[in-house]
C-alpha cells in the first residue's frame, strides 16, 4: 500500500471536528462527511429544509472533490444519513439523480440517525477513486 495522503481544501468547509477533508490510499478517497455549512460564512445559520440542505452538502462534496482534481463523477459509494428518515427520504430521493449522470449513480445507503453536528438535517460521506 503506498503513503495515505490526508487532504486540507483550504477553499472547502470548516471542519466541525478534527479532521482531514479527505483521505486518499492507493488511487481510492475517504471524503469525510460533509455538513449544510456554508464555506464562506462558516458560522451562518444552515439553510432552510431537507432540499437546500442536500444541496449545500453536495455543493460542499464537489469543493472537496474539486480541491483533489476530482468530480462528483468518480464517486463510487455515498453514506447519507438523515436525522428525520421518515419525512425527509422521500425528498432526497427525489433530489439526489439531479447530481449525477444518468444511469450512473454511486452505490448508496441511507441511515436515520437521532442527531447530527452543527444541528444540520443531513451528513453526506463517501468513497471516490481516481482514474
Amino acid at each position: 500500500m503506498s503513503q495515505l495522503l490526508h487532504h486540507i481544501i483550504a477553499s472547502g468547509p470548516r471542519p466541525v471536528a478534527p479532521f482531514s477533508h479527505a483521505v486518499e490510499a492507493d488511487g481510492w478517497i475517504f471524503v469525510t462527511g460533509q455538513m449544510p455549512t456554508n464555506p464562506a460564512v462558516p458560522d451562518a445559520p444552515l439553510p432552510d429544509g431537507i432540499e437546500a440542505q442536500i444541496r449545500r452538502v453536495v455543493e460542499n462534496l464537489k469543493l472537496v472533490l474539486g480541491g483533489i482534481g476530482l468530480g462528483l463523477e468518480h464517486v463510487t459509494m455515498v453514506r447519507i444519513y438523515l436525522t428525520h428518515f421518515e419525512r425527509d427520504y422521500a425528498a432526497l430521493n427525489i433530489l439526489w439523480p439531479e447530481f449525477f449522470e444518468v444511469g450512473k449513480l454511486p452505490a448508496r445507503t441511507t441511515v436515520g440517525v437521532t442527531a447530527l453536528a452543527v444541528g444540520a438535517l443531513v451528513e453526506i460521506d463517501l468513497v471516490a477513486k481516481r482514474p
